[in-house]
């Protein structure tokens, strides 16, 4: 009797112990990275992870030790993560696989959780040029030295691109490993011809008026992603934690699909990433879908991913992506937001434009042809149904004396969000103006439809209003 009473005190004082632990919850986080935002950047600045993490059942007495480091890249989280220094991790489908092979040869092992923000045709990725290069498009890059940080998603992109020129990647062109924040001074002084990289450098440095996009990841039709990864030991143990940051992620998303320019300056203050670039993944329409669930087209990107690494003689072994991908903790998060996973799971739509004409007053209904304009002190970005209202009211504002912060307006044809004073435009018969990232492209729609084309200072011009 003594004996079994003996025992049922030494488990009660376990389970006491172990209802009273500490758990740490730490999270490697990309905050320049913007479009990683809802997984890291907000949820830390918001703390969003406290309304969500357990308090009853096993955690009841639990206390918890939140940590957040940043990072420049994915390669130092995973480094973090093979040390157990980090539980969870947030990077892109190339850095992803890297993840996953090294804590397999760890023998740990991660999981990758969820996906955070991407595209399944592969905007993001990009390639920029010096602001003053005679190149226009990809084609003109033949025995140009372009920088890519290497083993990266932007590298993966940059190989495919070059193989649908018919190029040979060790000939025709000088590939060489940089950085974005060594790239960024090398086009300023055109030790380099081109740069491809990551989101949001192929943004970020035309904006800053030093490089212009010539090549948009969605030309190499490729789907590319960032995501979070959580070690596997970690995410079997604490199966309610993981579901709490899942949870927080999906809260961050809905903020920043609610007030996308107040989310875009909190951004900003905290990553120095200007809220104008940081719009154009997180506003309406915007250049990645804030996407949490696994797409099909992302599923393939991992083998994808691992399958050029390991040509690359950057990964080994062997690597199943359905197996390194588990979304049993999304589908539980949305379980618990009263969300419908499947339903989300076949949406493959940007966050739509809900928005009055800011000139007309009336719902814009189509949003191929859609502008927009952020106007300094003004806490709202306006929105245009065309081009060409846009444009005009561009000088109004500024002839009333406000200055323009950005003007972005949509690809016709890709439908990708550009910045608008970097844009191509093609003027059809009728006087519409129509976007274009590409020069040639534009060129190609003013000869289909009897018009001319135009860079952003002609549009400007009366007479390019003229036919309205």
């Amino acid at each position: 009797m003594k004996r079994t009473l003996f025992i049922a005190l030494a488990v009660a004082l376990f389970a006491s112990a172990a209802q009273a632990e500490t758990i740490r919850v730490a999270i490697g986080t990309q905050d320049t990275t913007i479009n990683t935002a809802a997984g890291g950047a907000l949820i830390r600045e918001l703390h969003l992870l406290d309304q969500y993490l357990p308090h009853d059942g096993k955690y009841k007495d639990a206390q918890y030790d939140i940590e957040w480091k940043n990072f420049t890249s994915g390669a130092p989280i995973t480094n973090e993560m093979v040390a157990g220094k980090l539980d969870f991790g947030s990077m892109a489908d190339f850095p992803g696989v890297l993840n996953g092979v090294a804590n397999q040869k760890a023998g740990k092992g991660s999981v990758f959780i969820n996906v955070l923000s991407g595209s399944v045709r592969g905007s993001g990725n990009g390639i920029v040029v010096p602001s003053d290069s005679p190149a226009q498009s990809i084609a003109d890059l033949k025995g140009k030295t372009i920088s890519v940080p290497f083993a990266s998603t932007a590298h993966g992109m940059l190989l495919r691109a070059i193989a649908a020129q018919g190029w040979d990647p060790e000939r025709d062109v000088n590939i060489v490993t940089q950085a974005p924040e060594v790239a960024g001074p090398a086009l300023q002084t055109h030790k380099i011809d081109a740069h491809a990289d990551f989101v949001p450098f192929a943004e970020l440095f035309p904006y800053r008026g030093f490089a212009r996009k010539i090549y948009d990841g969605s030309q190499a039709d490729a789907p590319t992603f960032h995501g979070t990864l959580v070690e596997k030991d970690y995410a079997q143990k604490y199966p309610e934690i993981v579901v709490a940051y899942l949870r927080a992620v999906i809260e961050a998303n809905r903020l920043l699909a609610a007030e996308p320019e107040k989310y875009s300056e909190l951004i900003a203050k905290v990553t120095g990433i200007e809220p104008e670039v940081d719009y154009l993944f997180h506003g309406p329409l915007g250049l990645q879908t804030r996407d949490l669930t696994w797409k099909p087209e992302y599923r393939r990107a991992v083998q994808t991913s691992f399958d050029t690494l390991k040509l690359l003689k950057k990964a080994d072994g062997d690597l199943n992506a359905n197996a390194f991908i588990d979304d049993s903790y999304l589908r539980a998060a949305f379980k618990a937001e009263h969300l419908d996973y499947d339903v989300a799971l076949r949406d493959y739509a940007q966050t739509p434009l809900v928005a009055k004409d800011a000139l007309t007053g009336k719902p814009i209904g189509k949003d191929a042809r859609v502008a927009q304009i952020w106007v300094r002190g003004e806490a709202v970005v306006r929105s245009y149904a065309s081009p060409e209202e846009a444009v005009q009211q561009i000088g109004v504002i500024e002839r009333e004396g406000k200055q323009v912060r950005a003007f972005y307006a949509q690809d016709r044809e890709s439908g990708i969000k550009l910045l608008g004073n970097q844009a191509w435009f093609a003027r059809s018969g009728d006087g519409q103006l129509n976007a274009f990232l590409l020069k040639d492209r534009a060129q190609a729609w003013a000869g289909q439809h009897g018009g001319q084309m135009l860079d952003f200072a002609a549009a400007r011009q009366p007479t390019a209003l003229a036919n309205r």
